[in-house]
């Protein structure tokens, strides 16, 4: 279980969290030999109801910065706590960002994370302009990067790679679920992932469930890969 009470945040973020029973997975991303790990993905569990749920349930209540808080926190506990030492990937609601005290915070209990962290946009619920630019300055001057989640479904499209600039995109795992037998999904993400490498983004493809998927996705060009056929979260 990860605990909030021992941060220097303001006691009524604090109070919020203390409400909070959830712990972390961890879901690798692969380089493509399918063996060494680049990163690790966390993942928020819930004790008490779904991650869907807890999410609408925070968005209902306008207290999604709350999640965002004990999202970026959390996760970083847990990795911690484990022992990793490759890069972590956390994900991020494109409408929050950390206030300025809560990023020293992070900084005075975690030290020197420059180079260690992807800040993993997710797809929903909405954008902000206005976090995007406080969430950009905070994460470019740390060197860390951006990841744009679940490429190809909802907002995250190619204007968005556009206008955001990641420095990784995670390819849906709709776009390529059994693509090793369909003509119209190779042709696609062949011209995806051409495009993303023409504007020096790597490309992680997302959702791989088996062998033939891994295969045809490194024959494309593929960079980085996750999914159950690789490891799944634990």
């Amino acid at each position: 279980m990860i605990y909030y009470d021992h941060l220097d945040l303001s006691e009524d973020i604090l109070e919020e969290l203390a409400k909070l029973h959830i712990d972390y997975v961890f879901q690798p991303i692969f380089e493509p030999d399918g063996k060494t790990i680049f990163a690790y993905e966390a993942l928020m569990r819930p004790k008490e109801m779904n991650v869907t749920d807890l999410i609408q349930k925070y968005m209902q209540e306008d207290k999604l910065h709350v999640l965002e808080v004990a999202t970026v926190f959390g996760a970083m506990q847990a990795y911690e706590l484990r022992g990793y030492t490759q890069k972590i990937a956390v994900n991020s609601f494109p409408c929050e960002c950390l206030s300025l005290k809560e990023c020293k915070a992070f900084e005075d209990f975690f030290g020197d994370i420059r180079n260690k962290i992807i800040i993993e946009l997710l797809e929903y619920p909405h954008f902000s302009l206005e976090r995007w630019i406080e969430k950009c300055e905070s994460v470019t001057d740390r060197h860390n990067t951006f990841s744009l989640d679940d490429y190809g479904t909802g907002i995250n499209d190619m204007d968005r790679v556009i206008f955001i600039q990641p420095g990784i995109v995670k390819l849906d795992r709709s776009l390529i679920s059994d693509i090793d037998k369909d003509i119209y999904k190779q042709a696609n993400c062949k011209e995806i992932i051409d495009m993303l490498h023409l504007m020096d983004k790597s490309v992680v493809a997302e959702g791989v469930e088996t062998k033939e998927e891994f295969d045809f996705l490194k024959e494309l060009g593929a960079d980085l890969f996750q999914g159950y056929y690789l490891a799944r979260p634990a």
